[in-house]
């Protein structure tokens, strides 16, 4: 009988090492939130240290230290060296808050929502088809109602946002643009890096009032009040000012396709004719095979909003429909893209 049983056991034809992935990013990658909380990163900025000294300056004890500061280096967000732990080039341009591209609120909203992320928080929004974060129902209504989440989470998205938008206007020839909305803009990031790349350009953030107050605070940092507007309105329910090129940063996977093709066509009804949208989106590929990051940011959302990530097919079908034409896909920075179209 034994020898039966070993005779139909056959050696697996492939390893399980992506199995060992998902326990190993369950457990690996919140080292880095920890590093990023325990504030590794500003520790190392000017000096390497060892792993003695940095157990010292963060008051915690060498087994848990070394096991978070292999895994940022593994990561490839320290180096070392000859027992001295250093910064790289990706942690020195994202990881310091005195850097235009810090990365941290961003990290930081994460780790005060954290439970969204959880097993258990995103078992609850995929069964019950719901968001979670906040404790559930509408994040937007959530941020109209505490000035201090709708603060937090507007610093973690211009966090996340400044970078890609000193790249995308140089993706596209703005030259022939005067006036650029930024539809629901939060913190003005886009509007800033377009108005920095384009000195010809103005823009109008459009967004809830307390939202410009702070993306009032932006604008100054950058000095581009003269050029930079705030725009106190609904998007769904207010009229748009008068421009030539709209401009939507994540805020169609906000939304599932009915709500994002009224934001279309509302983009088509106001804009001038031969105005150009602009859709800044992490993009799934046309078979919905992946990329995984899109596949990843489609998680979040289900725990945080009631969207989706599109692919740049759907949103461009969805662009034809309502009368857009001359429709791109262009890559951006990073896992973004942006998918364009032109009113006749």
């Amino acid at each position: 009988m034994a020898r039966d049983i070993l005779s139909s056991i056959q050696v697996p034809q492939v390893d399980d090492r992506p199995l060992w992935d998902v326990v190993f990013a369950v457990y690996g990658y919140p080292a880095l939130l920890l590093a990023h909380r325990l504030k590794v990163f500003p520790l190392l900025a000017q000096n390497s240290h060892t792993l003695p000294e940095i157990c010292k300056a963060l008051n915690i004890a060498q087994r848990p230290a070394e096991a978070i500061l292999t895994t940022a280096t593994a990561l490839g967000f320290l180096s070392l060296q000859e027992g001295r732990y250093s910064l790289t080039p990706v942690s020195k341009e994202y990881l310091l808050e005195d850097s235009p591209n810090y990365f941290g609120f961003f990290w930081d909203l994460m780790i005060d929502n954290y439970q969204v992320s959880t097993y258990a928080g995103l078992e609850k929004a995929a069964l019950t088809d719901s968001a979670q974060a906040y404790g559930g129902g509408d994040i937007f209504k959530s941020h109209e109602e505490q000035i201090e989440l709708l603060r937090r989470f507007t610093c973690g998205m211009h966090s996340i946002s400044m970078t890609p938008a000193l790249v995308w206007p140089q993706v596209m020839d703005l030259s022939q643009h005067r006036m650029m909305l930024d539809i629901g803009g939060g913190s003005g990031a886009h509007s800033i890096g377009a108005a920095l790349r384009w000195p010809d350009l103005q823009a109008h953030i459009l967004d809830f009032s307390q939202v410009c107050e702070i993306a009032q605070n932006y604008i100054t940092r950058y000095k581009l009040q003269d050029r930079v507007k705030t725009c106190e309105i609904n998007i769904w329910r207010d009229h748009w000012p008068a421009a030539d090129l709209h401009f939507f940063s994540n805020i169609f996977h906000d939304w599932l396709p009915e709500k994002c093709h009224f934001l279309m066509a509302k983009s088509f009804d106001s804009l001038e004719s031969g105005g150009r949208i602009v859709i800044h989106e992490m993009l799934y590929n046309d078979e919905k095979t992946g990329p995984f990051a899109a596949a990843a940011f489609s998680m979040m959302m289900l725990g945080w909003t009631e969207g989706k990530q599109y692919s740049g097919q759907e949103l461009s079908a969805m662009l034809r429909e309502i009368g857009f034409e001359e429709i791109q896909i262009h890559k951006a920075f990073g896992y973004y893209s942006i998918v364009t179209g032109r009113k006749p």
